[in-house]
């Protein structure tokens, strides 16, 4: 019995437990997605962006450990997946691209929308080929596969639009991709590890997700050190909850208490993480890096001892070389602060807190309009959230507060393009979750400028009847833009945003649209919006001079700031 090219692909991913397709239809596509049509227990999701695609199967891929499916036609069609892919890649997705191309005798011919796939894809990709014969197949389709599931990471296969109905020769199944090995490292390297830590009197845990299947050895490893532990916003998944040791995120989004623990420690382990940003690290310490990718090790700060291996594989090892910490001032200081920082920040989130007399005089400096503070808004999502809510964020000020106010209890998940920092993520990352787990609450905390950048797919959500919940904080400018030149001393330029009503833009389009102007009325709002069945935005009116201060605020910082008001005021005087 033989096979087309495109019914070899199609059966391949259903045995690869693909259930969703995401993409835009197209000529060059037609032999694939006729197969899909026609493929019991696999489904089409025909977006309007094939950037919204790539992200809706990176999110997919993301939350389930499998394989994510994307498509896009010839030429443009397949550039438009390419930010979504960096976002994948960025994120070690495992993600298959199949895209569309030329007539095979057309390729090198500058024919009509052609795109050199291979070379577009080159930098996003750990595997990209042309099929350029039926022969090839399925063999090509198990080394894409077998490259995105072990190296996490893009494959992009390109067929050309005349292949995907030709007969293929050998007819077989496509062989699984096997699972990542799970290694540690040798004794000697944990044995000089174990040294350096029992070595120290003041350890500090730096937890990335690439610690989240390691959680119970993460907590032993704290307890016995009695180690405060910094999480990155992605460990906030799986380590933030039931955890008397962490003291949240450092950064620009961070705060206090986990910039202290990290300055005041003699030892610093790294689990799991390529945390990026230098600045943020301590000086004059030892460090253990534990990290799967050995290319990780060493490259964001000088490390001491480096491990390359799966955290808790190498834990398991580790702990029984390591000796108990009796002095646990390191961790309660660092705890004490954390729990002051977090009561201070949900004083300055109460609605109330405007009325008050302290709230009336900021508001006269930064919210003379009175809308309503986005600390706020974020807190009451927490509140009225389901335990086990899927959230996404938008990169700039949504995920600020979000890092802030929202706890991932229970089983939640967290979800952002937080590796790549684009704009108009969370909106198609929520997209794909909702359609991985259906009955699943899905969260997204919307920008703005994230929003109407892919607002088309907002279509996508309405036509498969998919109960997503977008909580838009619309202040009316692209916020961590005008926070940035602020800081650096120049005035507010280019960010401002002339928005529409969101709400009614999305009631327009066959979604429930719920507008809130007054913080009396936001709480309610929320649960309504949350309670509501089927899709919901939420277009909230948010201050747009509410500032997120960062865990260690420089005099530079402020004076920039300063400077910066001086001249948004007299640059208002004279319009």
């Amino acid at each position: 019995m033989t096979r087309t090219v495109a019914r070899a692909i199609v059966d391949a991913l259903k045995e690869l437990d693909v259930r969703h397709v995401f993409g835009v239809v197209g000529d060059a596509l037609n032999p694939l997605t006729d197969a899909i049509r026609t493929t019991d227990g696999i489904e089409w999701i025909g977006c309007r962006h094939e950037e919204a695609a790539a992200f809706a199967a990176g999110a997919q891929a993301q939350l389930s450990g499998r394989l994510g499916v994307c498509m896009g036609t010839v030429g443009p069609g397949s550039v438009h997946l390419l930010n979504g892919l960096y976002d994948a890649a960025k994120s070690h997705a495992p993600v298959l691209a199949v895209c569309g191309q030329v007539p095979l005798a057309e390729l090198g011919t500058d024919y009509f929308q052609e795109v050199d796939n291979d070379q577009l894809f080159r930098d996003v990709a750990v595997y990209r080929a042309t099929v350029t014969s039926p022969q090839q197949m399925p063999r090509m389709l198990e080394s894409a596969v077998r490259a995105a599931v072990t190296q996490g990471g893009v494959a992009v296969l390109t067929v050309p639009g005349d292949l995907g109905e030709q007969e293929i020769e050998e007819d077989r199944s496509v062989r699984l991709a096997p699972d990542r090995p799970v290694t540690r490292p040798d004794d000697p390297a944990l044995a000089e590890a174990a040294r350096l830590v029992n070595a120290g009197s003041r350890t500090t845990l730096l937890v990335g997700r690439g610690a989240r299947e390691a959680r119970e050895e993460v907590l032993r490893l704290a307890e016995l050190l009695a180690a405060p532990m910094v999480l990155t916003l992605k460990a906030k998944e799986g380590f933030e909850h039931d955890n008397p040791y962490q003291v949240g995120q450092t950064g620009l989004i961070g705060n206090p208490a986990a910039s202290h623990a990290l300055d005041g420690c003699d030892t610093l382990v790294m689990l799991g993480t390529d945390f990026p940003y230098r600045d943020w690290y301590p000086s004059g310490c030892k460090v253990v890096q534990i990290d799967t990718r050995a290319e990780h090790l060493g490259r964001r700060i000088p490390v001491d001892a480096p491990l390359a291996g799966d955290v808790g594989a190498t834990l398991r090892a580790l702990l029984p070389r390591l000796e108990a910490t009796t002095d646990r001032s390191h961790l309660d200081d660092a705890r004490s602060r954390f729990d002051s920082w977090t009561e201070d920040q949900h004083r300055l989130a109460d609605p109330r807190h405007d009325r008050r007399w302290t709230g009336r005089l900021r508001a006269l400096v930064d919210n003379r309009d009175h809308d309503v503070r986005p600390e706020a808004l974020a807190l009451a999502v927490d509140r009225h959230a389901a335990d086990d809510a899927v959230f996404t964020s938008d990169t700039g000020m949504a995920t600020v507060w979000l890092s802030r106010f929202v706890t991932l209890r229970g089983t939640r998940r967290l979800l952002g393009s937080y590796n790549l920092g684009s704009m108009a993520n969370a909106m198609p990352q929520a997209l794909g979750a909702q359609l991985w787990d259906p009955d699943r609450q899905v969260i997204a905390f919307c920008g703005d400028g994230g929003l109407s950048m892919l607002l088309g797919d907002l279509m996508t959500i309405k036509t498969y009847r998919l109960p997503v919940k977008l909580v838009l904080f619309d202040n009316r400018r692209l916020g961590m833009v005008k926070l940035e030149q602020e800081q650096a001393g120049l005035p507010e330029f280019g960010t401002e945003l002339d928005n529409p009503d969101f709400a009614a833009v999305a009631t327009a389009l066959g979604l429930t649209g719920i507008r809130v102007t007054d913080p009396d009325a936001l709480d309610d709002a929320v649960r309504q919006a949350l309670e509501a069945p089927g899709p919901v935005l939420l277009d909230v009116l948010t201050n747009p001079r509410e500032i997120a201060v960062p865990a260690k605020p420089t005099v530079g910082q402020g004076w920039g700031f300063a400077i910066a008001k001086v001249k948004e005021t007299l640059a208002s005087d004279r319009d």
